[in-house]
């Protein structure tokens, strides 16, 4: 059997979480360490600690809501508003990605990681990028630090306002 290495993510194996971990990372002021690329009026964005893909963000209201239904009016329209502009400044960073699949997870049997706050997913795609690794080896290979794709996006968004 084959070894694949990523010994960067064992200061994550066996954390224990208390609390919801957005609501926690939103509290603090340290958003680069905490990945934070965005922090708008009802909603913020993070980049999602193990990616499906370079540049994989989730878009959350502030308020620790679980489902759609339960959003305000300004809560939805800012949701999807940011989540546009993420898709901007992900094609700005990336040099425009082939595609995206964005959408919503709701409740635990739905795949929802962090079934307590809502949250909408934005993974940039490229021709290719699904390969034997994911289907075979229930193995993901991310091709760039999680360190500097946060750079590059906080780039893009500084680029566009």
């Amino acid at each position: 059997m084959e070894n694949l290495w990523a010994p960067w993510r064992s200061v994550y194996i066996g954390k224990p979480q208390s609390g919801c971990i957005f609501c926690e990372k939103l509290k603090s002021d340290a958003d680069k360490e905490n990945l934070v690329v965005y922090r708008g009026d009802n909603t913020f964005v993070i980049m999602n600690l193990y990616p499906y893909n370079n540049g994989h963000l989730l878009v959350a209201p502030k308020r620790h809501v679980g489902d759609i239904t339960e959003l305000t009016d300004d809560e939805l329209l800012e949701l999807n508003k940011v989540t546009q502009f993420m898709v901007k400044a992900l094609r700005e960073a990336f040099g425009n990605p082939h595609g995206f699949n964005i959408g919503i997870n709701l409740g635990k049997v739905a795949g929802a990681g962090i079934p307590g706050h809502l949250h909408v997913h934005i993974v940039p795609r490229w021709d290719g990028d699904a390969n034997f690794m994911a289907v075979i080896g229930d193995t993901r290979v991310i091709s760039e630090a999680l360190d500097r794709t946060y750079e590059k996006i906080i780039g893009a968004i500084a680029r566009l306002v």
